[in-house]
């Protein structure tokens, strides 16, 4: 197997399976247009993540890492008219091209863009989200990690991304800081009491990688 298979395999899932619209794709072009980095979840990935938070009926959602609000329309899609979804964004450059974007999809209303470091952010905000998905910088994905718990409740999902990283977690002598802090946060979940977690490995459009699942207990 190669990229251009998994790459194959994704289009194929979407033809299928309505994992992209006209929208979706606008925000991609327009992030594009914009100058921000082409990382946001593939088109597979983000309807995964509809799914969970409507599985569990999710009323509020915290997003950490907003790019151009391409995960956050997904996750927004979840939610019922009177819903919320608080998304942390450092950047007010990528703050701004998410903005237009949600308003173009019309779930504008629903989402509250919190702009600068979301180390600093979280602690502001007010508990309890149903679910939790973190995208940004890998290096604070434990401490982010210690704030989705404390910011749940009991039942409460939260999904992180980007925590295989082409294998090279395995690696105990990876210097790089993202590969670091992600294994700082296999080990913050590890000793965490309070989750019951597992991680999947994942190949598609986005390379090989793959994102961990938590869910908070009643304890």
């Amino acid at each position: 197997m190669d990229e251009q298979t998994w790459n194959d395999v994704d289009r194929y899932i979407g033809d299928h399976l309505g994992v992209s619209d006209a929208v979706l794709d606008h925000t991609l072009s327009s992030s594009r247009a914009g100058g921000l980095p082409e990382i946001a979840v593939s088109p597979p990935q983000g309807k995964l993540l509809m799914l969970l938070a409507s599985s569990i009926g999710a009323r509020r959602v915290l997003e950490i890492g907003t790019l151009g609000g391409y995960s956050t329309i997904w996750l927004a899609r979840a939610l019922p008219s009177d819903g919320q979804l608080v998304t942390c964004e450092y950047s007010s450059e990528h703050a701004l091209v998410a903005r237009q974007n949600l308003d173009g999809a019309g779930v504008g209303n629903l989402v509250d863009i919190r702009i600068g470091a979301a180390i600093d952010t979280l602690p502001t905000l007010t508990a309890p989200f149903d679910f939790t998905f973190v995208d940004a910088d890998k290096e604070s994905n434990a401490d982010y990690f210690r704030w989705a718990v404390q910011l749940s409740r009991p039942g409460s999902l939260i999904v992180i991304d980007n925590t295989v990283r082409g294998g090279a977690v395995t690696d105990p002598t990876a210097t790089d800081p993202a590969t670091q802090g992600t294994r700082a946060l296999y080990e913050a979940v590890r000793d965490e009491p309070r989750v019951s977690a597992t991680a999947i490995q994942t190949v598609g459009s986005k390379g090989y990688d793959g994102f961990l699942l938590a869910r908070v207990l009643d304890v």
